[in-house]
């Protein structure tokens, strides 16, 4: 589906003519595909933007960039309520070839469609989802204010050789439940000093609501015990990624291991429990013969940044953020 069109931010002008058969936005993103292309061979085709409002942008040669921006919102007891703003503006550069300036540009004329639109209160966001191994953007985006938040990051679907195991690791049951739901809530209560994640007052019960119903059914949860105490969780899941869901806009198609939360009681991190946890996690995927494993964890986190790179992991994309909208610079 095209975005919505709007006129152009003014001083812009006009978006360039798109050739015979194609749409404005078809010869900006067929030139972002090449680019893509280029920068990182694990990337999908560049996905087409969401439906939104479309902002056109001019350089200083008289080449012309897009964007489309998408206007979400989260209520309580949504998914996503506890680790985004109740209202997200996520900027989709259409910037074909032309890099750091195209960005710079777009960005730009998005400060200008918020100034017109004003500030929504403190719990809004603006955002942009952007390859990670795009260095050249990287400066333009913390000139605007935006802050690497979270990676998507990926790893190839290999098996590993267990380490020496201090604990013992086996699929959560539903006697766990207090247990996993206190190591879910320690990740998120960490992950909103380093992350995107906010502690709200729904996320206990939120956090329960989503796991209880799984305990016990399936081999997506993993628990550490030692000495009969559950001091470590894994909580995974096995995703088939297709052309019509969501991930496809970040992930190639085929099935995914994905690692939604993995937490160690203060008490017990350093002793090697997130490694040997995730060794049982990996060698699971690869029996059910994934193209890859995926996670997100935030760059500003001093334990998952240094954690995950070494279990394989690096970016892929990276969601750079502003906390509140208006914030963009």
């Amino acid at each position: 589906m095209e975005p919505t069109a709007r006129p152009a931010v003014p001083g812009n002008g006009d978006l360039p003519l798109p050739t015979a058969g194609m749409t404005v936005t078809d010869t900006l993103l067929a030139a972002q595909e090449e680019r893509f292309a280029r920068l990182d061979r694990v990337l999908p085709t560049a996905p087409p933007p969401e439906p939104g409002e479309l902002i056109s942008a001019a350089l200083p040669d008289g080449s012309r960039v897009a964007g489309v921006i998408a206007h979400t919102v989260v209520e309580p007891g949504m998914p996503p309520w506890l680790w985004s703003a109740a209202d997200t503006y996520e900027l989709q550069p259409l910037i074909g070839h032309t890099g750091a300036a195209g960005m710079h540009a777009v960005l730009r004329a998005f400060r200008q469609w918020l100034d017109r639109v004003g500030d929504r209160g403190w719990d809004t966001a603006s955002t942009v989802i952007w390859p990670s191994r795009d260095v050249d953007c990287t400066r333009v985006f913390l000139d605007h204010g935006l802050q690497p938040l979270t990676v998507t990051a990926v790893r190839p679907p290999n098996t590993v050789r267990p380490p020496s195991l201090t604990v013992n690791i086996r699929p959560a049951l539903a006697s766990d439940e207090d247990a996993v739901v206190e190591l879910a809530m320690a990740e998120v209560r960490y992950s909103a000093m380093v992350g995107s994640a906010i502690v709200r007052r729904e996320a206990e019960p939120m956090r329960r609501a989503s796991i209880a119903g799984r305990l016990g059914l399936n081999d997506d949860i993993w628990v550490a015990e030692r000495d009969g105490m559950v001091v470590g969780l894994a909580e995974t899941g096995v995703i088939a990624n297709s052309p019509v869901t969501k991930s496809s806009r970040q992930l190639p198609i085929g099935l995914w291991g994905y690692v939604n939360c993995l937490s160690v009681l203060p008490g017990a991190r350093g002793a090697g429990i997130g490694q040997q946890l995730m060794a049982v996690v990996h060698n699971h995927f690869a029996g059910h013969r994934t193209v890859g494993n995926f996670l997100h964890y935030n760059p500003p986190n001093p334990l998952s940044s240094v954690f995950w790179p070494r279990q394989g992991y690096r970016p892929l994309w990276t969601q750079w953020e502003v906390r509140p909208a208006g914030a963009l610079r």
